[in-house]
């Protein structure tokens, strides 16, 4: 488990960059309409699921971490599928569509991070961005009434601080498996 996530940074920076560029074109224009938004944000859900999934089935260890990142990615494959099979869904079943994955995979992320304290520092940024996550997805749920440009505007801010979280984390985790060879044998004291 002590290098399931170091040897997989580069899958972490990309979904922060995925996010990054998410939230940045969000934001870019904030206008978007309400199917150019449930494409976008299937899109990304999609992807960061799929990135998810396969990085805990490309991992045998840390069972725990690899459920939560297996059940988080599913999760996410599915929003994004009903996103794209069912464009016609109402602003408000979106919001709760976001509201709902953001809790789910703000929840699986936390408990990666609780799992990961012992093993890297800077674990933190993980459970800051799962916090993140769920302190958004009940947001959502709180205020569904406001108004679209509104919410296009949080979750733009959102996916860029989400995907800078990610970013940051992966920089930890290539530090930490430069510090920490793979298959490297401790030297006995």
């Amino acid at each position: 488990m002590d290098d399931v996530l170091a040897r997989n940074w580069g899958l972490v920076a990309l979904r922060g960059v995925v996010a990054l560029l998410f939230g940045i074109a969000t934001l870019y224009n904030p206008a978007l309409t309400l199917v150019v938004l449930v494409f976008l944000f299937g899109a990304y859900s999609f992807i960061d699921g799929i990135f998810s999934v396969v990085t805990a089935i490309v991992n045998r260890g840390g069972q725990p971490y690899r459920i939560a990142l297996l059940l988080g990615g599913i999760v996410g494959i599915a929003i994004g599928a009903v996103t794209f099979f069912m464009p016609n869904v109402t602003a408000l079943a979106l919001l709760f569509l976001i509201a709902a994955w953001a809790i789910a995979t703000g929840i699986a992320q936390i408990v990666a991070a609780i799992r990961l304290r012992k093993v890297i520092s800077g674990e933190w940024l993980l459970a800051l961005a799962g916090v993140l996550s769920v302190l958004f997805g009940f947001f959502l749920a709180a205020a569904p009434g406001a108004g679209a440009l509104a919410v296009t505007l949080w979750i733009g801010a959102y996916a860029i601080l989400f995907g800078i979280l990610l970013i940051a984390l992966a920089f930890r985790l290539r530090s930490w498996q430069h510090g920490h060879p793979t298959g490297a044998v401790p030297h006995a004291v």
